[in-house]
């Protein structure tokens, strides 16, 4: 029987990329979407499903289970971009940012357990970032959230492998996607203090994305991870500078890393 996988956040970019080439390869694959009813151009079904309301996941995981019999790959994909001057970011974006980075995921961790604990088997994929490694000027509040799942999956991987469920993070760098056109941007004002060097960064960051890889890379990544039997904890997927940052962050002192970084972002 093909493998049942379920993507939140499947109606474009990078979750999009991947649920076409899973579908290709032969798995039935679900998508969710806030407004499934909107998107006209998918090749798999897609779920109604919020990240942000508890009762949205439950309801959706219900469905397909019930509707499939069982579900064998979650990845939680779901995900929205914020930037800023901290100072200058309202908490409340602050809060709606953790709620579908992080808390999103979690929820829909805590729903699919139970039928992945049944089936003694069980995948979850929790794509993160590279930005999650480090502290990014201006992306301190994205850095933070998907920093803070990043973390808790490696808790919940050990929390649950004696039921044959695995977990594994999958940290992208930038990819040509419209997660910018999603992303809270704090007001770029002129009397700021911030200004220049927010603004500076800004379009650095917009430049990234619209040079960034194809999606369908990490869409190879993804489908080789399903078919690995153990799966690592932590895979990044990006280019080889962007996974170097990493690496440099482990050897660095903290610093000298710290200096690489504004120099980088021109601060």
């Amino acid at each position: 029987m093909s493998k049942v996988i379920l993507i939140t956040g499947g109606s474009s970019g990078i979750g999009k990329s991947i649920g076409t080439f899973l579908h290709q390869k032969g798995y039935v694959v679900y998508g969710t979407s806030r407004n499934p009813n909107q998107v006209k151009d998918s090749v798999f079904p897609l779920l109604q499903l919020d990240v942000r309301d508890v009762n949205s996941i439950e309801s959706a995981i219900s469905k397909l289970i019930h509707k499939e019999g069982k579900l064998d790959v979650v990845i939680n994909n779901a995900g929205v971009g914020i930037t800023g001057p901290l100072e200058e970011i309202p908490t409340q974006e602050i809060k709606n940012n953790f709620e579908t980075n992080f808390f999103g995921p979690i929820e829909v961790i805590k729903a699919v357990l139970p039928q992945m604990r049944s089936q003694q088997s069980g995948l979850i994929i929790n794509i993160t970032s590279i930005a999650g490694y480090m502290g990014l000027p201006y992306r301190s509040v994205y850095s933070a959230s998907k920093g803070a799942l990043e973390i808790i999956t490696e808790a919940i991987r050990m929390e649950v492998k004696s039921f044959g469920i695995e977990l594994t993070n999958v940290a992208p760098g930038d990819f040509a996607t419209n997660i910018a056109s999603g992303r809270y941007h704090a007001p770029l004002n002129d009397d700021s203090a911030y200004s220049i060097p927010y603004g500076n960064s800004l379009k650095m960051m917009d430049e990234h994305v619209d040079s960034g890889s194809n999606p369908d890379e990490m869409a190879f990544a993804i489908h080789k991870i399903i078919e690995t039997s153990k799966p690592n904890v932590h895979y990044k997927v990006g280019s080889f500078l962007q996974r170097f940052s990493v690496v440099l962050k482990r050897i660095l002192p903290d610093k000298m890393y710290e200096k690489m970084l504004m120099k980088h972002y021109k601060l």
